[in-house]
């Protein structure tokens, strides 16, 4: 799992001062570099170097994520096939988990256009990251739990009276 954090901007809230939905796919993105890096180090965005695409995304929104704190994204590998990966993100805020979602991402040369087989040292790497996603819930379910007593901090939302 890589762990990033990121302070949520002015500009990715809205007029109910929480974070806009389409923020959580900027976050994501900015959130896979790691994995990015596994297939071109330098992230040299060329033609003949870059040699990933995305061919499909979903989010979930699960709870609000507000302005003022700050928010942590996982990032996991689901699934890795011959030449494709499945890469699994959840958004975390004040010990609990807020959105996750899935991107599928194709090993491809965009010289030829043509996907290619996910190179073995790729794979391990990747394999590091493997999680199954029922063992997962369960254990987030069990952060959430432990995590409701120690947050001293509310979401300042709840205090608006």
């Amino acid at each position: 799992m890589y762990k990033t954090n990121i302070t949520p901007r002015i500009g990715d809230t809205d007029g109910l001062r929480h974070v806009n939905n389409t923020v959580l796919p900027i976050w994501f993105e900015t959130a896979r570099n790691p994995i990015f890096r596994m297939f071109v180090p330098n992230l040299e965005l060329t033609y003949k170097k870059w040699n990933l695409i995305m061919v499909h995304t979903e989010f979930n929104y699960l709870d609000q994520i507000y302005f003022g704190y700050d928010v942590e994204i996982r990032t996991y590998i689901s699934k890795i096939g011959n030449s494709s990966l499945n890469v699994y993100q959840e958004v975390w805020q004040n010990g609990r988990l807020r959105g996750n979602g899935t991107s599928i991402m194709v090993y491809f040369d965009f010289v030829r256009q043509e996907s290619k087989t996910i190179p073995e040292d790729i794979r391990e790497e990747l394999g590091k990251h493997l999680v199954d996603l029922d063992q997962l819930e369960k254990e987030n379910k069990e952060e959430m739990k432990n995590n409701k007593n120690k947050v001293e901090e509310l979401d300042y939302i709840s205090n608006d009276h």
